[in-house]
């Protein structure tokens, strides 16, 4: 029987200045078997999620961290005994992103004999063809649930856990209907409440899922902004249907070359031109040295709605882009944002930022600032509305828009002159254009 030795693996350096991340999922078991290069865990750094490989192949003895554990680049995650006569020179421990580097044909070898997830720690995946967070998944898996077949009422289709938790009881109900409905009848010494005609007894149901990784990340972005800056919010309102008139004649002819124009783009163009003007909205506050940094280039990022939470994609130098360039990039990173594929750098140095809710819903809202940056404009949807314009109410198309600002640095006058002159831009279409020559 041949001897065998243990190799520490550790957390690689990811570059980009990350120093840390945070363990979201372990890939394998102590005793399992992995063959160099195989993915062994998954950490999330900045929003974006790696795979973590063993740099040699071995068996799994030990798991060092917890999930959910952040990470220092460097520590110890598990320790893998390798057979002597294996060599010794490990692998290069470069990370991977998740479902950005698919599996080569060459590496059959890999996909054939890498061991499998335990499902006492992961429910098997199933194959998905619907949007839904992590969670939601192992929720329907844990309950037998295929959710492919699941009705999603969440934002674009999307799959929620209560849409999970009333397929179940859907279920019950049809497989055994007496005891389903006997389950929900509180006993007679116990209270009840009723929601939508349906008696659930005196027991709450509560389901309590861990903060972990995007979701984590969000929120500690959002305490940090709300803690650090004062914000106030001005909301404003343009007529744009002259702009209406303009983006469907720029729609056809994008249409054309492949590409597809929506009011995003004519609103950075928008913002950018009145940023030229207040360069305080194109500036950030370092506070440890007391000073403003004014920026001299105009990276925009977007608010980005996606099946693992909020991301910001950031277009850089978006200032020296045409209509039809910042649509193709717009439309690009919002299809990489999706599928779980943006880099960190795509993610990273926006001076100002744009976030859609009207594509949604909503008449107005107060984004929260993506700090370090001091503004955030919001957009929102376009109603018919009657407006009064000379002597008469004539139908105008209306667009809602709100500027969250940072109030260390900008006052509510100098936001209110901004949102004067950005308005006046969408409402004339021809002074816009001269901005955009």
């Amino acid at each position: 029987m041949m001897n065998a030795e243990t190799q520490e693996v550790r957390l690689p350096d990811i570059g980009e200045g990350v120093v840390e991340g945070e363990l979201v999922r372990w890939l394998v078991k102590i005793g399992d078997k992995v063959l160099a290069d195989q993915a062994v865990a998954e950490v999330m750094t900045d929003k974006a999620t790696v795979e973590v490989p063993s740099p040699i192949a071995g068996t799994v003895k030990e798991l060092k961290v917890k999930e959910g554990d952040t990470v220092p680049i460097e520590t110890v995650m598990l320790l893998v005994q390798k057979e002597l006569g294996q060599s010794t020179k490990p692998q290069s421990p470069e990370t991977k992103s998740v479902q950005t580097k698919p599996i080569e044909p060459q590496e059959k070898k890999i996909v054939a004999t890498a061991a499998p997830v335990a499902s006492e720690i992961n429910p098997p995946v199933a194959d998905t063809k619907v949007l839904a967070t992590p969670s939601t998944r192992r929720l329907a898996r844990e309950m037998g649930i295929d959710i492919n077949q699941v009705n999603g009422t969440g934002l674009v289709g999307r799959v929620t856990r209560e849409d999970v938790l009333k397929n179940n009881l859907i279920k019950e109900v049809i497989s055994h209907p007496k005891s389903a409905m006997e389950s929900k009848i509180p006993p007679s010494n116990t209270t009840s409440f009723v929601y939508k005609n349906q008696n659930f007894g005196s027991s709450l149901v509560e389901e309590k899922v861990p903060l972990r990784g995007v979701r984590k990340k969000i929120a500690e972005n959002m305490q940090n902004s709300k803690h650090t800056i004062p914000h106030f919010t001005l909301v404003e309102e343009a007529q744009v249907t002259e702009l209406v008139k303009l983006r469907a004649q720029a729609k056809e002819q994008a249409e054309k070359r492949g590409v597809k124009i929506t009011y995003l783009p004519f609103v950075i163009k928008a913002l950018l031109a009145t940023v030229r003007e207040f360069p305080m909205f194109n500036a950030s506050i370092d506070d440890s040295a007391a000073e403003i940094i004014y920026k001299k280039y105009y990276h925009v990022g977007f608010a980005a709605d996606t099946p693992n939470g909020l991301m910001v994609p950031v277009i850089k130098f978006a200032d020296q882009k045409t209509l039809l360039e910042l649509s193709h990039e717009i439309q690009e990173l919002a299809q990489k944002a999706r599928a779980g594929k943006l880099a960190l750098d795509e993610m990273r140095g926006a001076t100002i930022t744009v976030t859609n809710i009207g594509s949604v819903a909503g008449l107005y809202a107060t984004p929260i600032i993506n700090h370090p940056e001091v503004a955030i404009l919001g957009m929102y949807k376009i109603q018919d509305r009657p407006v009064w314009k000379e002597n008469s109410f004539v139908r105008a198309q209306v667009m809602n828009f709100s500027m969250t600002c940072d109030h260390r640095l900008i006052d509510g006058a100098v936001a209110a002159n901004f949102m004067k002159a950005f308005v006046n831009r969408l409402e004339n279409p021809s002074v816009l254009m001269l901005d955009m020559i």
